[in-house]
């Protein structure tokens, strides 16, 4: 809110303003208590006080300026706010290396010029949602926060409704989901970021608190920090390398009709693409320069937004692309997913372009889109590869070999996890370079879980090959912390490799998503390391998503299982993910 160096401020009204932190357009206009900029209503009318303002932008974020509201509704006891302590500081949600990053972000914004700030968070799925804010709304959400309806958390990806909200509890049973309240979201300075694509526009990740502090339960972004904090007690950290297959297409319509709108609960039909190349000739150096224009104009806005990308390839099917990406910290790996996702669908889409990660689209030869994950942990105090096999002939060290085993013994409820659609499912068939059972083998495309290791190669690994490229990635590398983290705690051993995994005698993965959710549901480990409230949010938002395919199956006269995708399919996910 200050002005330039020694420019005054004008019209400056202590405690004149309600607070109108709502979710109903006030966010930005019951802040303001300088010049006639706020426009919440009045309650006391106060004599104006002429000041000279003698800060420029040398603030700190924990400073709140003019006498403003905090996001919980209670007013600053300054009128400049410099003894009044933020949202964040009073709840302890920054380290001081995040507060320091957040004085680095409002420099930046301001030499950047930027007119709007996204400030963005994952939902349920992992798809990102965000609202666009002013420069001066930003920088009081980098001390108070801002203002979210909880909505995106309790709707499925048709925009139906899943709980009750409107009855005490919310339909969940919590006091403080009543009535589909406020959430807080906090920025991460960390992740901010410029949008190569849209001038003036940044970018922030946020994370989800109710209006107390308290984390909020059904944040997949918490959950997997709470899955990294329980395996740095052990003095280990997870690294992630993101492998991605999508799909590249031409938009051919350019607007859109009825048909391309839905009602809550029903999505409309997505809109109407073309292929970019023909596919089926794996790695064609010709078909990749077809697409070459478009995937030069994503990697500028990759590179832009500091995204560890290493390569783009042409895949099997027609427009079928792989990104892969290199390893990081598994939280900044999540965030990097969540953000080239949703780039790459802007990007594309402001070209003409379409981009789907949908696993695999109802269309005429398309084949199933995978995301690898791969994995190691390092030791938190040397940066050591824990999993680098010695020289004993073992295909990992006893510690990687106990994390591999663990991940081996929670695979079929950790499932759903890294394959969360309907359509996910139908990847899981033999010999298609997807899994099909519960096997782990020695550089093997056919296995659940690829060990790709050497003796001293500090890039030794594990490759889960389960994943669809629609995974939340929190949920799914979670999954993996965990399920590793409790090999390592109980000392297991894997199995022996399988060699021939389409025809092993292990246990063959969920063959769709109800089987998926009855093997999820019956484990009593991730209901006690996603805590027993999570999972029963988790499993009643999808199973609402299941009902919904069945009914149209019924009134469709097909079966659930039946092996083509379906129409409910195709409008689902093609255009949400």
């Amino acid at each position: 809110q200050a002005s330039e160096l020694g420019q005054p401020c004008h019209g400056f009204e202590m405690n004149d303003y309600h607070n109108g932190a709502d979710d109903d357009g006030y966010e930005g206009c019951g802040y303001h208590a300088i010049g006639d900029r706020g426009s919440g209503r009045r309650i006391d009318r106060q004599p104006t006080i002429q000041t000279v303002c003698r800060w420029r932008i040398a603030f700190t974020p924990r400073m709140i300026f003019g006498a403003r509201y905090s996001t919980t509704g209670a007013p600053t006891n300054n009128p400049y706010g410099m003894n009044s302590a933020s949202f964040i500081d009073r709840h302890g949600l920054w380290s001081d290396a995040q507060a320091k990053r957040a004085s680095e972000v409002l420099r930046q914004a301001e030499t950047d010029g930027l007119h709007l700030i996204r400030l963005a968070w994952a939902d349920s799925h992992g798809v990102a949602r965000a609202k666009a804010v002013t420069p001066d709304t930003f920088r009081d959400a980098l001390a108070n926060g801002y203002n979210i309806n909880v909505a995106t958390s309790t709707l499925d990806g048709s925009g139906g409704r899943v709980f009750s909200s409107f009855v005490r509890g919310g339909g969940m049973e919590l006091d403080e989901m009543t009535g589909s309240p406020n959430l807080v979201i906090v920025p991460d300075p960390d992740t901010f970021r410029v949008l190569p694509w849209a001038p003036g526009v940044g970018w922030i990740l946020c994370d989800e608190y109710f209006s107390d502090g308290t984390p909020f339960h059904f944040s997949s972004r918490h959950l997997l920090r709470k899955q990294i904090a329980r395996l740095a007690e052990a003095g280990l950290r997870h690294i992630v390398g993101l492998e991605v297959e999508w799909y590249l297409a031409h938009l051919v319509q350019d607007r859109l009709t009825a048909e391309n709108t839905g009602v809550p609960g029903r999505r409309g039909k997505p809109l109407d693409t073309a292929p970019i190349e023909p596919g089926y000739s794996y790695h064609s150096e010709t078909n990749l320069n077809v697409m070459q224009p478009i995937l030069s104009t994503l990697t500028h806005a990759y590179t832009g937004l500091g995204l560890p990308l290493r390569s783009v390839e042409n895949e099997f099917g027609p427009g079928q692309v792989e990104c892969t990406f290199n390893a990081t910290d598994a939280l900044e790996a999540a965030d990097s997913y969540v953000l080239f996702r949703t780039a790459t669908r802007q990007v594309c889409r402001q070209h003409g372009y379409f981009a789907t990660f949908m696993c695999r689209p109802g269309l005429t030869g398309h084949f199933s889109s995978g995301w690898h994950l791969h994995q190691s942990i390092v030791d938190d105090k040397t940066g050591e590869n824990a999993m680098t096999p010695g020289a004993d002939g073992a295909a990992l060290s006893e510690t990687g070999g106990a994390f591999l085993a663990g991940l081996l013994d929670h695979a079929l409820p950790a499932t759903v996890f890294a394959s969360p659609t309907i359509n996910g499912f139908r990847r899981f068939q033999p010999n298609s370079l997807a899994p099909n059972r519960v096997t782990w083998g020695t550089d093997h495309r056919g296995a659940l879980m690829r060990v790709i290791s050497a003796p001293g190669n500090p890039a030794s690994r594990i490759e889960n090959r389960a994943g669809e490229p629609a995974a939340n990635p929190y949920l799914f590398i979670a999954s993996q912390i965990a399920a590793g983290l409790d090999g390592i705690e109980r000392a297991l051993t894997p199995p022996p490799p399988d060699d021939a995994p389409y025809d092993s005698a292990k246990a063959l993965l969920p063959g769709n998503l109800g089987d998926g959710l009855t093997a999820l549901a019956d484990s009593a480990f991730f209901r006690d390391r996603f805590g027993a409230l999570f999972m029963e949010y988790y499993l009643r938002l999808k199973h609402a998503e299941l009902d919904r395919y069945r009914q149209y199956c019924d009134d469709s006269g097909i079966g659930a299982d039946n092996a083509d995708v379906t129409g409910w399919e195709q409008d689902e996910y093609y255009d949400f993910f």
